[in-house]
């Protein structure tokens, strides 16, 4: 403690970084040192319990996860495996097609679902866990294994001991000696949902190799997974009230009445026995001598609208999403602002995609599913024990981004292949698709046209004109001049 203020006294004297400082203005300034990990044991709970609650109630909330989700899972995140041989390549495309529909333990949606799922929960949450589940041969799955998602709520933040030996449980996660995860210690039961008949604290050991923990950690040492909504909790729950307020005003502000006071009567009227309710547009006859003064409602001005808005783009900047996703108003972005906006915002959930999503969920499910599909002999794969590596190599493609003018966008890109900058493969694998499978259902399709003596292709294109070597010539009149060629230049003679 002498120390400290030694430090601090010191510090004040020769002066250095202000936000160390103790003056005036950071006199109230006092923040905590704890770590990551403490200050989630604390609160996270908490965070995430009224993260859930905004998302439920206000519109801004459940807008902000829909579109991050929506961006960073849009149709599905797809493998394209990097097997050479072909055969083996479209036998394995064809049954994990085929698995993505069986693949949620719950049956509610198919493998790609799941994606959008869990970056729903680690926006909201912070993590979200998936757990393996072998499935026996009778069950009738074409690769025996599905995927179960628990929220972050099974796994007790308070679940912290020794173990015997040189083990620990931190967190409900269970580490060895040299800090590697052994395994997870979650809940037989939602601690909230009173609809389970469960026991209540019960808790089982699953094995680390059957659970895939997915978070987006921000601090080193990190073990469990923070809200995205910690920073922006405040402020979206005091802009509802505030609106609430406003909402309110505006109502009572509507409701005008007229009221009367006549003469005394010669016989005096009788009491009323119920309270008077006032209606809009109510003429309402007093007693005599009653009166009535209403205060004069203030009128928020022309302040509401801006203060909205600077507060929806402090909300926007804490969530990492841009003010028009947040809040769906496009009346205040032009194309330039907006495309700065979502080019941002797109590198952001690029990130995001391949850090985390593919990183910590597509490539462990991969591994698992290759392996139960060829110990299955779902799956033949001659001498995959020996180059497991190699069958293993995949690549991930996450859906590619509409913009405003594709035309545009698309017409740049063929540019960007014809000068060498990219290949179509690339650009494909940007869209989202294997390109070894795209040339053959284009080749498929092209003799199925010639087949059928159809032909889709604009006239003239250089496809068509691939495709019919001659056939520009072939809609020109013989007595038409032909088109004079400045540029061309005599072909050099063959030598003898």
């Amino acid at each position: 403690m002498v120390f400290d203020a030694f430090r601090h006294r010191l510090g004040s004297i020769i002066g250095g970084f202000d936000a160390a400082q103790s003056h005036r203005r950071m006199r109230g300034f006092r923040a905590s040192r704890a770590h990551v990990n403490t200050l989630i044991a604390a609160s996270g709970e908490t965070i995430t319990a009224r993260a859930r609650w905004l998302v439920r109630n206000n519109g801004y909330a459940a807008n902000a996860v829909d579109a991050f989700a929506n961006h960073v899972v849009g149709d599905g995140i797809k493998p394209s495996s990097k097997i050479t041989d072909a055969t083996q390549k479209e036998a394995l495309q064809r049954l994990w097609l085929a698995w993505t529909d069986e693949a949620d333990a719950e049956g509610l949606t198919d493998f790609y679902g799941i994606q959008r799922r869990a970056a729903r929960e680690v926006f909201l949450a912070g993590e979200v866990f998936l757990r393996s589940r072998t499935r026996r041969p009778e069950d009738g799955l074409s690769v025996p294994m599905q995927l179960q998602m628990l929220p972050s709520d099974m796994l007790p933040l308070d679940l912290n001991r020794i173990l015997p030996g040189t083990g620990s449980i931190r967190q409900g996660i269970e580490f060895d000696g040299i800090g590697r995860r052994v395994a997870y210690h979650f809940l037989r039961r939602h601690p909230g949902d009173m609809t389970d008949p469960g026991l209540a604290g019960e808790t089982v050991r699953v094995p680390a190799s059957e659970v895939i923990h997915i978070l987006d950690p921000v601090e080193a040492g990190q073990l469990r997974g923070v809200s995205r909504f910690a920073a922006a909790v405040v402020k979206l729950f005091t802009l509802d009230l505030y609106d609430d307020a406003e909402l309110e005003r505006k109502k009572t502000a509507a409701m005008f009445a007229m009221f009367i006071t006549s003469p005394a009567p010669e016989t005096a009227l009788d009491p009323a026995e119920d309270d008077l309710e006032v209606e809009p547009g109510q003429v309402v006859r007093l007693d005599p001598g009653e009166d009535v003064t209403t205060p004069a409602t203030p009128d928020s001005g022309a302040t509401y609208e801006p203060f909205q808005y600077r507060t929806l783009l402090q909300i926007g900047a804490a969530l990492g999403v841009p003010y028009g996703y947040l809040t769906g108003d496009t009346a205040k972005g032009n194309f330039s602002n907006t495309r700065i906006a979502l080019v941002d915002f797109r590198r952001r959930i690029s990130a995001f995609q391949h850090s985390v999503m593919v990183y910590q969920l597509c490539r462990a499910v991969w591994m698992r599913w290759m392996d139960i599909a060829v110990l299955s002999e779902a799956l033949d794969l001659p001498g995959y024990a020996e180059g497991r590596r190699n069958f293993l190599a995949c690549d991930w493609l996450p859906t590619k981004w509409d913009w405003i003018d594709p035309a545009k966008d698309a017409a740049a890109e063929i540019l960007q292949i014809e000068a060498g900058l990219k290949s179509r493969t690339q650009a494909i694998a940007e869209r989202g698709y294997d390109a070894e499978q795209v040339d053959r259902e284009i080749a498929a399709e092209r003799k199925r046209e010639m087949a059928l003596g159809l032909d889709f292709r604009r006239p003239g294109s250089p496809a068509q004109a691939a495709g019919n070597p001659g056939e520009a010539n072939q809609n020109t009149s013989p007595d038409a001049p032909a088109e004079a060629d400045e540029d061309r230049k005599p072909e050099p003679e063959e030598n003898a």
